[in-house]
């Protein structure tokens, strides 16, 4: 990735950073979208504390042959499974600066399918 666009990224993530905060009763789920895989987090930013992460590297879902947008829903599936574990169904989105399309945007509506209210 270009300077540019890099420095373009981040002052956008900032923007969105100052009016999404999460909290342990409603968490931030944070994106970050690598060329190959796609990682999510959910975190308490009062605490600093990350409560659960999920990734496209993870056995179950590098293991399959699949486009980068259907291993997004496997990872939106799969965090959503790993927060009705610890009993955490609210959460406030943050794109991390990326458009709200493709990857993002499948990872987000996977999460939604599997129970997780944005």
């Amino acid at each position: 990735m270009t300077l540019a666009k890099q420095n373009r990224r981040q002052r956008i993530r900032y923007r969105i950073r100052k009016k999404v905060s999460g909290s342990g009763e409603r968490p931030r789920m944070s994106v970050y979208r690598s060329n190959r895989q796609i990682y999510v987090q959910l975190v308490d930013d009062v605490t600093g504390i990350t409560l659960v992460t999920a990734s496209s590297k993870e056995k179950d879902i590098a293991g399959q042959k699949v486009t980068k947008i259907e291993q997004a829903k496997l990872v939106g599936k799969r965090i959503a499974e790993k927060a009705k574990e610890k009993g955490i169904s609210n959460v406030v989105f943050d794109r991390g600066g990326y458009l709200y399309h493709g990857r993002v945007k499948s990872l987000a509506e996977a999460a939604r399918e599997g129970g997780l209210k944005m």
